[in-house]
Parts: structure tokens; sequence; C-alpha cells
């Protein structure tokens, strides 16, 4: 039940994928062998089929990366100048949080909006926030943390509105989520291939609006323009300097072929199933004490507590040593969100679902808290 680190298990057909993808891929763009050939194939067709879930104009603008946090590392360092106001949030995690202190620290300013106590934004104030050098909005989807969702059609108007760039962390959300960037105003979307995409480690991607250019973060071999002393500028070339994870973009094909068939809404239908009725398991025990808002049924499907006073990874550990239950402690790499919610020395107990997960795990789980409460 730490499926907001990464999904476990992956449909089957993705460790398949990979197997086949080892013994018989070469790399794409390195030759016209079959074998090199085969790779683009599987490439481009696994660009297509994310150009469609996010609804991209066109799948050239969707560029691999390893991970969420090269995504955002890309786009944070190759848009934010010395000068430029940048907009972010307290929900933020560190691969936001981390890259943007770096450019502040090259002269950029930073606005970091606060959250309430059910750990939500004001869309108010962050239009407040917007100044005459604002040049981005940077924000999560969905909060590691708390579970919460920002609205990001409407947070998208107000950059429309003010001319901004807008740079979304779809980390916890691509995959569970209808994303079209196209209706939501995003200008560049950062996600992971491991966690609701059911794809494997190692593999995440970047879409990038026509039109916007981005510094490269890495330059490099490209398969073309070969005696160009500069890197390719074209989209996704631009970004993908290097030999590509050919072998884990298959997995991901793999992966994404699942999604499609399932279908995102069935998918989040039976993983939201399983968080609320954990939540509801949990929320009058004695000593829990649970984060963020559950106000609305449309969330994240996770649910992070702590009990009584206990520091967060003791609970961990004895749900995984007593029950066979794993979930994370701690600080979730979100540290902003942990002082808004006063907890940053306890961290919190994260149990978070996909819909691998069975009712019956999950009555098991609400049986190991209600028995860890009484001792």
């Amino acid at each position: 039940m730490d499926n907001a680190a990464t999904t476990l298990p992956k449909p089957p057909e993705v460790a398949e994928a990979i197997v086949q993808a080892i013994n018989h891929l070469g790399n794409a763009g390195r030759g016209s062998t079959e074998a090199s050939l085969d790779a683009a194939r599987v490439i481009y067709d696994t660009r297509e089929r994310l150009g469609r879930m996010f609804h991209a104009e066109n799948p050239k603008q969707i560029a691999f990366t390893s991970n969420a946090t090269e995504s955002l590392n890309i786009a944070i360092q190759g848009l934010i100048n010395p000068g430029d106001h940048v907009i972010t949030t307290v929900m933020e995690h560190n691969s936001v949080l981390r890259p943007l202190y770096e450019r502040q620290q090259a002269g950029a300013t930073l606005t970091i909006l606060p959250a309430d106590e059910d750990g939500n934004i004001s869309y108010d104030m962050l239009e407040a926030a917007v100044r005459q050098e604002t040049k981005a909005i940077i924000c999560t989807h969905g909060s590691n943390l708390t579970g919460n969702l920002n609205d990001i059609e409407r947070i998208g108007k107000i950059a429309k509105a003010h001319k901004l760039l807008f740079i979304v962390d779809a980390s916890q959300t691509a995959g569970v989520f209808p994303i079209d960037v196209q209706k939501m105003g995003i200008d560049v979307l950062c996600f992971t291939g491991h966690k609701s995409l059911y794809g494997p480690q190692g593999t995440g991607g970047i879409y990038v609006r026509d039109g916007i250019k981005i510094r490269p973060l890495k330059r490099g071999g490209s398969g073309i323009d070969t005696y160009n002393h500069n890197h390719p500028e074209q989209m996704p070339t631009a970004l993908e300097a290097g030999t590509l994870n050919g072998h884990g973009i298959a997995g991901l094909n793999a992966a994404l072929k699942y999604v499609e068939e399932k279908g995102i809404d069935a998918i989040r239908e039976i993983a939201l199933q399983r968080a609320w009725q954990f939540y509801d398991g949990i929320k009058e025990i004695p000593g829990v004490t649970i984060y963020g808002d559950f106000s609305k049924r449309e969330r994240c499907p996770i649910v992070s507590f702590n009990l009584y006073d206990y520091d967060s990874a003791e609970v961990s550990d004895e749900l995984l040593m007593s029950y066979g239950i794993s979930t994370r402690a701690g600080g979730h790499c979100a540290p902003l969100m942990h002082e808004s919610l006063q907890n940053a020395e306890q961290g919190a107990v994260r149990f978070s679902f996909s819909h691998f997960n069975t009712k019956e795990e999950v009555e098991i789980a609400i049986r190991a808290v209600r028995e860890l409460s009484e001792e």
C-alpha cells in the first residue's frame, strides 16, 4: 500500500515487454538495422500513446526522461532566468522546490503560496501574487502527502490571462485523472512512468507546448545533425540527448496499453474505493489524526495520518513487521507541506492505493491500525 512511491505489482505484460526489448531491440536513431528500427517504432508508438493520453497537439512535443524529477529540472532550469518571478505552493515536492531554490540563488524570486489547515491553496491569493516580472506558475496537480488535488484548469486560466508559463507536476495524477494539456492551459507537463502509469522505474517524460523553447539540461548525441556544434533545437530531440532507455520505454508502452484497455476512469474508481474504505475505517479510531481535505470524493487515492504522538517511522515499521503492510513514513520529500500541517518532526504514515489492492487487504489494514491504537 505504497503505490504513491511506485506501483507494485505491475501488470505482467510490462515485465514481458522489457525482457523482449532487452533481447531484441537496438539503439533507436543509431542506424538502419532492423533492431534499431524496431526500437524506433516502439519509442514512437509510446510517444503517440502519451500524446493521446495528455491530448498533446503533436506527439513530437513529448520527450522521454528518466523520471518526473528530471523533467522538472529540465523545465525549471531551462525556462527560469535571473530576474524572473515564479509562483509556487507549499504543496510541492522537493523535485520542484530544490530546482527553484537553485534558480533563486541565481537571481530569480519566488512566491510560495501557503495552504489552509486542510492543505488547500487559495486561487485568489495565487492570482494576487502575479507581478510584472512573473514568468511562471509551477505547481503539483495532486499532493503526494495529503492527496489533495489542485484545480489545474482554473490555474491554467489564471496563467493564460496574465500570459504566464504554466508548468505542472503530474507525478501523482498521470494515469489516475484525465489530463488535457490544451483544455487545461498547461505549457509544460512533467510526469513519471513508474507510478500510476504502471511502467518501470527509470521512465518518464515531459510535454512542452509547441513554440516554447527550453534550454536543454543535457547536450550530446542525437542521431541527427552530427556536424553541428549546437544540439538540435527541434522537439523531441532537443531534450533527448544520448541513448534513450528503450528497454524501459518498451515496458512503459505495455503499461500504457494496459491503462488504455482498463480505462483511466475504471482504474481511478477502484483505487478511490479502496482509499475511501480505508479512510472511513480509521477516521474514528482513537489517536488517529488524518491529513488532507476529504470533503471531495475526487482526490488522489492517498490517506496520510499519525497515531497519537508515535514517530511515523515506528508505526510504519510495526505495520510491516507485524502485518506485512508496506507503507511510507517520514517526510515524503514535501517539507513545506509538513511544516504547514505541523508534523515536520513526526512525519506521517502514508497509505496509497492502486486498483490492484483488494477490499480484503484494506480490511486487514484497518484492523491493524485499530490494534496499534489499542496497544
